[in-house]
């Protein structure tokens, strides 16, 4: 493994489990100094004692500006400043039209676009030249599937949030990439389904041109890429880890 992060100090929301948690773990045996945001402090702690390497973690819910300030102001505290940043928070709710809960629909955008926006935005000042943001954002942006209008809303609303920040931050050497995986064994897509999961998996992998699904540890290779000095003239891509199956 290499230690291109060696000295880093990366940030990664949403980093308890899943694609989250396998960025972390990723950033931090390449050599960054991690610290991961996640709402409840039991599944926390034990997350940042699976991703070792002398990770932190700090409970936060990105959706609340004031809280989302907190965790930053104690990162800086502690590290001086952010390298890099990966807001990865986010979440989704299967309900088909004429179901849409309006709760849920607020809920899925205040994670998945506040969220976003209110990280990015409370960590870029602590941010210098060099630095690296990466979005975790979703396939079904572009290939919605039935039932998750609102997720998949969500998360193609961080195509255009990336473009005007490139304007905003133009002459600032601060990156700002998209990687949109796919299909992904994680614990969040089985509960996702719910009873039908088992099904529901199936057919993804049925029609992936690679015949399986994803593994977060391949979402965390491209995540690493994405933030390391080898992608340093790679800004504002949205990079498809999803084998395929959104070009198929």
């Amino acid at each position: 493994m290499t230690r291109r992060f060696f000295e880093k100090v990366a940030l990664v929301t949403g980093g308890t489990s899943g694609i989250g948690e396998a960025i972390a773990t990723r950033l931090a045996q390449e050599g960054a100094t991690v610290i991961v945001l996640g709402r409840r402090q039991q599944v926390l702690d034990a997350a940042v004692r699976r991703i070792g390497h002398g990770a932190t973690g700090y409970a936060a819910d990105v959706s609340d500006p004031t809280s989302v300030q907190s965790a930053v102001r104690q990162v800086v505290a502690q590290h001086d400043r952010i390298d890099v940043l990966v807001a990865n928070a986010g979440g989704g709710v299967h309900a088909p039209l004429g179901q849409i809960d309006p709760v849920l629909i607020d809920q899925q955008f205040a994670t998945n676009v506040k969220g976003v926006i209110i990280t990015a935005q409370e960590a870029l000042p602590y941010m210098s030249a060099g630095g690296a943001i990466v979005i975790v954002g979703s396939t079904a942006s572009m290939d919605s599937p039935a039932g998750m209008s609102v997720y998949s809303a969500t998360k193609g609303a961080l195509r255009p949030l990336v473009r005007s920040w490139l304007a905003d931050t133009k002459g600032l050497g601060i990156r700002i990439n998209i990687v949109r995986p796919g299909p992904t064994n994680t614990q969040a897509l089985t509960d996702s389904f719910g009873e039908n999961a088992e099904a529901a998996v199936k057919s993804l992998v049925e029609q992936s041109p690679l015949g399986r699904i994803g593994e977060p540890r391949e979402i965390a290779a491209v995540a690493a890429f994405l933030a390391s000095d080898d992608a340093s003239y790679v800004n504002g891509i949205e990079l498809f880890a999803d084998g395929g199956i959104s070009q198929y």
